[in-house]
């Protein structure tokens, strides 16, 4: 593999010395920009974007070409594991992700297994051609759902407001939801490892539904795996330390206990203080965020005023990479994505000396 150009991304996740504040954008690569919607429209669908190893590594370059990034992100979606797994993964035209076959009956439950990795390799070609693509220029993510947030997917049949038939679950069969969730976490160990032996220099575990269940659920059914998860990552590749960031949109009340979850790095949604983040979690991780995606519908003065107020919030020192609170939207306009990127370099510098 060609060696790094810029590694500030990987040293600001392990809290060594950088010049300047590293950033990227979740869902950096998507809707917002045109030429991905132009690349979208000849794959066909998004699925066939996800299985074209060389339309998948073209979506993943595309921001950095206009913008001056810190990483790339893989280019692929998180229920590609539940899609092994033969649940029968679908994307219905304006209602997002759905399964055919959800796991709503003990049977189907008991029969889920961990899917072969060899029916997502199309990802891990991804990786490998996005790593050769990227000749060194910034370091590339990896990344998975987390083994509840594809539970959710997986249970619920598609995207959900409630969580009513997984929250059921939960409260009426806890047993049955623990065996779904000790498989994915033993699916998402196995994937992550895949991704790491193809090429991706840090991964990223989104817990996007982790904050829709009560502070002693988010323990026993989303924490207790994640860190399952964590524990039987792969930490070196390529003679350096891959690592990991945990991302729970609205786990704030939880910084702490994420923090401890054996995690490089912990992501920060928009609602939370940034500063107080980094007073209660000390030294032990990294931080990641936590620009509210919504201010890039701002004035370009108000987007350089929002980057300032999170860069002196974290204040002084390593250990800051700079990002959105959640996906950017997809009606933002590019060039306010590259008004956050400059701005965020160039603020940067002063706490760094």
């Amino acid at each position: 593999m060609t060696p790094l150009h810029n590694d500030t991304f990987l040293r600001a996740l392990l809290k060594q010395p950088v010049d300047y504040t590293p950033v990227w954008m979740m869902r950096q690569a998507g809707r917002y920009l045109p030429e991905y919607r132009a690349t979208r429209a000849r794959a066909g669908s998004f699925l066939d974007l996800c299985k074209n190893t060389e339309l998948a590594t073209e979506v993943t370059i595309q921001p950095l070409e206009r913008f001056d990034l810190d990483a790339a992100i893989l280019f692929s979606d998180i229920l590609t594991v539940p899609d092994a797994m033969g649940l029968g993964l679908y994307f219905a035209e304006g209602e997002g992700p759905k399964f055919t076959r959800p796991l709503q009956d003990e049977a189907a439950i008991r029969a889920l297994a961990v899917p072969d990795m060899q029916k997502l390799d199309y990802v891990f070609a991804a990786v490998a051609s996005i790593r050769r693509a990227l000749s060194g220029r910034v370091p590339l993510i990896g990344f998975s759902g987390s083994p509840f947030t594809l539970a959710c997917y997986m249970v619920e049949g598609g995207g959900s407001k409630e969580f009513r038939t997984i929250k059921s679950m939960l409260y009426a069969r806890p047993d049955l939801l623990h065996r779904i969730l000790d498989i994915n976490a033993q699916a998402v160990a196995a994937y992550l490892n895949a991704q790491i032996d193809a090429g991706a220099q840090a991964v990223q575990i989104f817990d996007t539904w982790g904050g829709a269940l009560s502070d002693a659920a988010f323990q026993e059914f989303s924490l207790h795996y994640m860190r399952q998860v964590i524990g039987a990552l792969k930490r070196e590749a390529e003679g350096r330390r891959v690592p990991v960031i945990v991302f729970t949109k609205g786990g704030g009340l939880w910084l702490e206990a994420l923090a401890d979850s054996g995690a490089d790095a912990v992501g920060l949604d928009w609602t939370c203080n940034i500063a107080q983040a980094r007073a209660r979690v000390g030294d032990k991780v990294a931080l990641q965020g936590n620009f509210d995606p919504m201010a890039l519908f701002g004035t370009a003065e108000a987007v350089e005023a929002e980057v300032a107020r999170i860069l002196a919030g974290f204040g002084h020192g390593s250990g800051h990479v700079f990002n959105l609170g959640h996906g950017i939207n997809q009606h933002t306009d590019p060039a306010q994505a590259k008004v956050l990127v400059d701005a965020v370099h160039r603020l940067s510098r002063p706490y760094h000396v």
